[in-house]
């Protein structure tokens, strides 16, 4: 019989003891798995970003307002093909309360050039554009919240105080699956017209989101942009969209390292315990691996039996974990998680670099937790071992 056979039938000497040992390692793959997709789940909105387009918005903060007349000055800027601008407006459904979605008021005339990712049908999509108090809905959360091309939807404001009704015209998906499908947009006529003379947030935009011809030149046509504004009151700061949402990563990037520290420290605990797994198993084969070496079988045949039996769980562990996170995971969790947190994650699946880098830690876990135990093996006194364990 080889070495390796007789490791693998080792592995089941101790069947319960095998078997939770397992089970606990595939539930550690199954944290590490859910936690490292969170964070790619975070972050492939900013990993896919189109490449032919800039943000532009207040150089102090997000949250202060651009004057709407700079959307003119930045058409202008030689390498625009076309910009269009939008502001958050912070809305929810007095019927939903607990449900978050992003609302947004938008340029309509513009919005479909410069996000050319979005899907509606041409009839709802003619006829949001010729309804004032028309509303775009992504197809996410109008399936959430039982919304239907025709309803009448009343938000209630925020940043914008007052009951808004809306007439929901159009249904949107996209091209490409990064995209929130969870969001609501409007027209910033709308919301700008029925503010009241003299306030403050009248004629006044969040930002703005400008396609460029080359984006090789996205770094020279964001200088010229806030150029055009240096000797402004207000001043801007333009950057590609890819840098514009890892902005707004940076905003949680303690979260983001506490949760990636989180995902070691479960292998690290679940290597702990696979190590005491495996040290009691040679404990109670002593006298085994004095026969062993007694009938010719060398110090490094003993250590390799360890290491292959301590690989072989923390693969059988590996492997069960991510057949379990798939349908946990991806398909249960993933899909909560698109239609509650579509704002956040409307992408969350498995990677294929997570799903690798879980199974090939769990083989690592393995080999890590047999070292101590196989160097212990490894110098028994074949005498000693006979003694002690006869």
């Amino acid at each position: 019989m080889r070495l390796s056979s007789l490791s693998v039938r080792n592995v089941w000497r101790n069947r319960l003891r095998a078997l939770l040992t397992v089970l606990g390692i595939a539930v550690a793959i199954v944290a590490f798995v859910l936690l490292r997709t969170v964070l790619s789940a975070w972050t492939v909105g900013a990993e896919a970003s189109a490449k032919d387009r800039l943000g532009t918005r207040n150089k102090v903060t997000f949250v202060v307002p651009l004057p709407k007349r700079y959307i003119e000055t930045i058409r202008q800027v030689p390498g625009v093909v076309d910009a269009s601008y939008a502001s958050w407006f912070g809305g929810k459904d007095p019927r939903h309360e607990n449900e978050f979605f992003a609302s947004m008021a938008v340029e309509t005339k513009t919005l479909f050039s410069v996000f050319d990712e979005l899907v509606v049908p041409p009839a709802d999509r003619e006829r949001w554009l010729n309804n004032r108090k028309g509303a775009l809905v992504g197809d996410v959360l109008a399936k959430k919240l039982g919304w239907k091309v025709g309803d009448t939807v009343t938000l209630q404001g925020s940043i914008y105080p007052g009951d808004w009704q809306f007439q929901i015209e159009g249904i949107y998906s996209s091209t490409r699956k990064v995209v929130d499908r969870s969001s609501f947009f409007f027209h910033w006529d709308y919301l700008n017209d029925s503010l009241p003379e003299g306030s403050p947030q009248r004629d006044r935009i969040g930002w703005v989101t400008t396609r460029i011809r080359d984006p090789l030149q996205a770094g020279a046509i964001s200088q010229a942009i806030d150029r055009a504004f240096d000797e402004q009151e207000i001043q801007t700061l333009t950057m590609s969209e890819r840098a514009m949402n890892l902005s707004f990563l940076g905003m949680v990037s303690a979260v983001l390292k506490a949760i990636d520290l989180v995902s070691l420290v479960i292998l690290f605990i679940m290597m702990l315990i696979l190590g005491n797994t495996i040290a009691m198993s040679t404990r109670e084969r002593t006298r085994e691996f004095g026969v062993m070496r007694a009938i010719g079988f060398l110090p490094h045949h003993i250590a390799l039996a360890v290491l292959i039996e301590a690989i072989v769980i923390g693969g059988l562990g590996g492997g069960l974990g991510l057949v379990l996170s798939y349908p946990l995971v991806e398909r249960g969790m993933g899909r909560f998680i698109e239609e509650n947190m579509g704002s956040f994650f409307p992408y969350f699946r498995i990677s294929e670099g997570t799903a690798v880098a879980a199974l090939v830690l769990a083989l690592l876990l393995g080999l890590s937790a047999g070292l101590l135990p196989a160097y212990r093996a490894a110098r028994l006194n074949v005498i000693d071992s006979l003694r002690r364990a006869g």
